[in-house]
């Protein structure tokens, strides 16, 4: 079995991840090192986890999430669907079962909000937890003068948090924007795409979603 370990341990994908870091940086992205996917991974294992999922499938979830942007290493275009074939090579090289490789490189596939779909459970909690990773952290400008939307957005964000319920079969994301930055407004209009995704996710777990900032119910 192909676990969790074997996967952030592994120098091939350690590599891909550190080199499609450094293509995005060098066209201006923010952040998707090994702090974002990491992230990703630990909220899309506890998304599944909370709601009741499979060890397995939570440890899916994780591994789905570790090797998600892979694809940026070819092109920051249909990354989704190169980090997807990239994985079914590694994947298969592992000794990974086919059902399980079909389960990761599905939603790694349709991560995008360009053309994905939660297809899966595992599918639904990748999107979540990538389309949810906000942080100012992320932000590499480091001259606030030159920031451009997405800088400032991403970096207005003080606070981030990703809560689920089950017991009312809600999920949340809250946010706590610093204004000098960004306004809801300018969230809205990177983030709306993502944030409709991210419903569409979380219906697919049999959960609504919610959008909270600075305290106000936004969707």
């Amino acid at each position: 079995m192909v676990t969790f370990e074997n996967i952030k341990n592994n120098t091939e994908i350690q590599t891909y991840i550190i080199k499609a870091d450094e293509s995005l940086r060098a066209i201006g992205y923010t952040e998707h090192s090994f702090a974002h996917v990491e992230k990703v991974s630990g909220t899309a294992g506890e998304i599944l986890r909370v709601m009741g999922y499979s060890d397995r499938e939570v440890e899916l979830a994780m591994i789905a999430g570790y090797m998600h942007d892979i694809g940026n290493l070819i092109n920051r275009v249909d990354h989704s669907q190169s980090g997807a074939l990239m994985s079914f090579r590694i994947l298969e090289k592992m000794g990974m079962e086919p059902e399980e490789i079909a389960t990761v490189i599905t939603a790694i596939g349709n991560h995008d909000e360009g053309d994905g779909m939660p297809v899966n459970p595992v599918s639904a909690a990748l999107i979540i937890a990538d389309k949810t990773d906000v942080r100012r952290s992320r932000v590499r400008n480091t001259c606030e003068t030159n920031f451009d939307i997405h800088d400032r957005v991403n970096y207005s964000v003080k606070e981030s948090s990703v809560k689920i319920d089950p017991r009312v079969k809600e999920i949340t994301l809250e946010l706590i924007l610093e204004s000098r930055y960004s306004t809801v407004m300018d969230y809205f209009e990177i983030f709306l795409h993502r944030m409709i995704m991210c419903r569409k996710a979380a219906e697919r777990l049999g959960l609504s979603f919610r959008l909270v900032i600075n305290g106000q119910n936004i969707m």
